[in-house]
């Protein structure tokens, strides 16, 4: 028997009309149930993420100690890293900045010593693409009886420009994991048995829509903030019973050095605006795919429940759009390095 798929519009519409007719009138009632139970869910979602973005606050910073009480801050002297610190100081948390230059952190914790009266600072100069089992037991000792009630994972990095997989160089690949993963999780170990033993704390991890969404030329970055989702959701749920709060913090493009970007626009917030959000709605992750995860600056979100309630952050749509702005992005890179060069 042969099917003439073909049909017009009209046509398809009739027949969907005489498959809906002939169905029985209990199943039609179900059917019509499922229909209105999940727009009513996609409102409450909409609903939700609107209170969240622009109505509701996070946790307060408090339940995780007073005045006083140390923060860990890594990737702590340029960029988001040091927009933490400026905050955390200002709401009177001391802090460990850690990150590859001492004299940048020096600046830094100089600054911040000037401006906040009883404000401590330590620093560690440390270069996590080393991976050296020396500088986390330097690490250990400096925390050593220090009250530490927060650990930022923010430092990481990403490709210099989208390139593909089997043309990405050794040494990017490698230092893109060992910072991202390894020096996250290391890290970790070494903090959070501090918080664990107070019985409260609070983990905040750095994501990025490239962890939610699977990205073309930027494979091992994008699988690097995969990682790092799992892990983080995983030992929420550990370390849940022992008061310690653990979130992945999605972000999209901010006006960092890594993204390489330096205007703001609606979808582009500025360090200052996003880690400001960051620290003002923790634990707001009720419209997330995955627990223990939350996309701070509204625009981020309103832009992931979008794709992710119509095409899907892992369909082959966005894969495909993925690609094709990475691609794009990478022909402009290498033409201005021509331009460049040509100018040498």
């Amino acid at each position: 028997m042969a099917f003439n798929l073909n049909f017009t519009r009209q046509e398809s519409l009739d027949k969907a009309i005489e498959l809906w007719t002939s169905l029985p009138q209990g199943a039609q009632w179900a059917l019509a149930g499922l229909g209105a139970l999940s727009l009513a869910r996609g409102a409450l979602s909409f609903l939700q993420l609107l209170l969240n973005c622009f109505i509701l606050s996070g946790t307060n910073l408090r339940k995780y100690g007073k005045k006083g009480t140390w923060a860990v801050i890594t990737g702590a002297s340029d960029g988001l890293g040091k927009e933490f610190a400026e905050q955390l100081a200002a709401k009177g948390f001391n802090l460990v900045l850690i990150s590859r230059t001492q004299s940048k952190l020096d600046d830094l914790a100089r600054a911040l010593t000037l401006r906040w009266t009883g404000f401590q600072a330590k620093t560690l100069a440390m270069d996590y693409s080393q991976d050296n089992d020396a500088d986390y037991q330097r690490l250990a000792e400096l925390i050593s009886g220090l009250d530490v009630g927060i650990l930022i994972n923010n430092v990481g990095q990403s490709h210099s420009i989208p390139v593909p997989f089997l043309e990405t160089a050794r040494d990017e690949l490698q230092n893109i994991v060992t910072i991202n993963c390894l020096g996250t999780l290391k890290t970790t170990q070494v903090v959070a048995p501090k918080l664990v033993e107070r019985k409260r704390g609070l983990i905040l991890t750095m994501g990025s829509f490239a962890g939610v969404m699977p990205t073309p030329y930027l494979a091992t970055y994008s699988g690097s903030k995969a990682f790092l989702q799992h892990w983080s959701s995983s030992l929420a749920s550990e370390l849940q019973p022992h008061g310690v709060d653990v979130h992945l913090v999605v972000s999209y493009l901010v006006t960092t050095a890594m993204s390489k970007i330096r205007r703001t626009s609606l979808l582009i917030p500025n360090p200052k605006q996003f880690v400001r959000s960051a620290l003002g709605k923790v634990g707001l992750s009720s419209t997330e795919v995955f627990p223990n995860t939350y996309t701070p600056w509204w625009s981020h979100a309103v832009f992931k429940w979008v794709i992710e309630n119509t095409v899907g952050s892992t369909s082959a749509f966005t894969i495909w759009y993925n690609r094709k702005m990475h691609v794009d992005i990478r022909k402009r890179a290498l033409r201005k390095a021509e331009r460049e060069a040509k100018k040498q």
